[in-house]
Formats: C-alpha cells, structure tokens, sequence
C-alpha cells in the first residue's frame, strides 16, 4: 500500500510537471498546431473509470502529446433522468454529489491545468476506496473549495449536470458503458485504454510528437477488451482487467458490491 506521505509527494510532482508544461503551452495561445479531440465520459465512482483517470489518462502529460491533444472530461455516464429533471446514478446518491463535485470543478477552474488535478485526485481517493476524503484535495491542492461547494449545494451543479446529460445522451453512436472515451469523434469501445495509439493515428500535423515514434506508443489499434461499467447496470467483464484493476478488486471485494 503507498504510505500517504508518498501519495502526497506523487501529487506535488504531478503538480509541479503540470504547472510547468501548462505555463509553456498556455502561452502559445496563438499556436494553430492541430489538436486530436480526446473525450472522456464517465461516472466518479466506477472503478474502471476511476483506473483509467488515475492509471492511464496522465500519459498524456508524461510526454509531448499534451499540446496537440484537446482533452475535455464529462461525468456523467450511466446516470438516468427522472421525468421532474433529477437523476439517479448507477452507484448511487453519492455518486451523484462526485459527478456534481467534478462538474462543478470543471465549471470554476476552466483551465484543464486546475480542473483535472482536482479530478485526478478525487479519482484517486475513489481508487483507493476512501472516496469520503475527497475534500482533503483542496487542502492537498492549495484549492479554495467554497465555490465549489457552493455550486454542488445550490442549482448551478444541477444544471451543469443536466448539460453533460443532455452532451451524453446525444452520443452516436450512443454510449453502452464507462469508462467511454472518444478521439476525434470515433468511440474506442473496449480498446479504450489503447487510447494513446488512436491519438498518434489521428494527429495530422506536420510534426510527429516524438511520443508517437515510440515503441510503447505504436501499439496496432486493435479490439482489445477491457472492463467497464455497464450502462444497462453492473460490471462488464471482457477480455483482459488490468492487473493494477484486477488486484484491487479481488483485494477490496467488490465484485458483488457494485
């Protein structure tokens, strides 16, 4: 188990590595290098989606895909609308307040630099099966947490949810389950964690990223299955579970808790 004093060192270099690339690149903001769409949907308390947000999505940050790749984030997922315009989500009212939370998150903080550290942490408290503390990453993140809260308790967290169900809903092809992520308006369906292969094929600049020339990148695109959370409810289990998600599971149980 990682002590909690290597968490926080892994959250400050995390911090440090995105304050420092987003200084650089938000600076060319008249830069009209193309950039590869790259759409997440998910729901806060799957734990694929929370693997894939903790596990895999910082990838992009590691090398230099960042700045050609538009990264936007909807948590929404398998939740369904009432007919009165609430909702229920596929793991419950809680997860509801972290869909909301996130929403709210992305809303105040636009800047992907701010919005997806908080996310990320969030995720990964859910990751780890302490999803109650997730308020500890305002502290952890030097965040001021009162307009957030301020949004999830009021209506403004309502309606952005709504938005992101409406944004969902009008998928097509129609989502079947979470973790969901799209490049360039083509769904990865289970290969999702593959998704940096679909990045490099759909780049059409001028300049390859070196990250793209790299062995562990130039992986065939192919239908590779991976677990998900199912829309019509429960857990999908195809193919091949990450070890890193696999162990977790049959650590924490949680096969018949979800």
């Amino acid at each position: 188990m990682v002590s909690r004093s290597t968490t926080l060192s892994l959250y400050l270099l995390m911090y440090l590595s995105f304050f420092a690339f987003f200084s650089r690149s938000e600076s060319k903001s008249e830069s009209h290098t193309p950039k590869v769409s790259l759409e997440l949907y998910y729901e806060s308390l799957c734990p694929y989606s929370a693997n894939f947000i903790v596990n895999f999505l910082p990838k992009i940050f590691t090398g230099d895909l960042a700045p050609v790749v538009d990264l936007k984030l909807v948590p929404w997922g398998n939740a369904k609308l009432r007919p009165n315009a609430t909702f229920d989500c596929q793991h419950g009212p809680y997860e509801c307040l972290l869909n909301t939370v996130e929403a709210c998150a992305i809303n105040t903080w636009p800047k992907l630099s701010k919005h997806f550290l908080f996310i990320y942490c969030v995720e990964d408290l859910v990751y780890q099966r302490k999803r109650d503390e997730w308020e500890s990453c305002f502290e952890k993140l030097h965040l001021d947490s009162e307009p957030i809260k301020q949004c999830y308790n009021g209506e403004q967290g309502k309606q952005l949810e709504l938005q992101y169900a409406a944004e969902t809903n009008a998928l097509q092809p129609p989502h079947k389950y979470v973790p969901w992520v799209v490049v360039d308006g083509e769904p990865l369906y289970e290969d999702y964690e593959n998704f940096l292969s679909y990045i490099c094929k759909a780049y059409k600049g001028t300049h390859t990223p070196r990250s793209c020339t790299q062995a562990s990148y130039i992986t065939e695109v192919k239908a590779t299955k991976h677990s998900v959370c199912d829309k019509e409810g429960g857990m999908g289990r195809w193919g091949k579970v990450s070890s890193t998600i696999a162990s977790w599971l049959h650590q924490m149980n949680l096969g018949d808790a979800i």
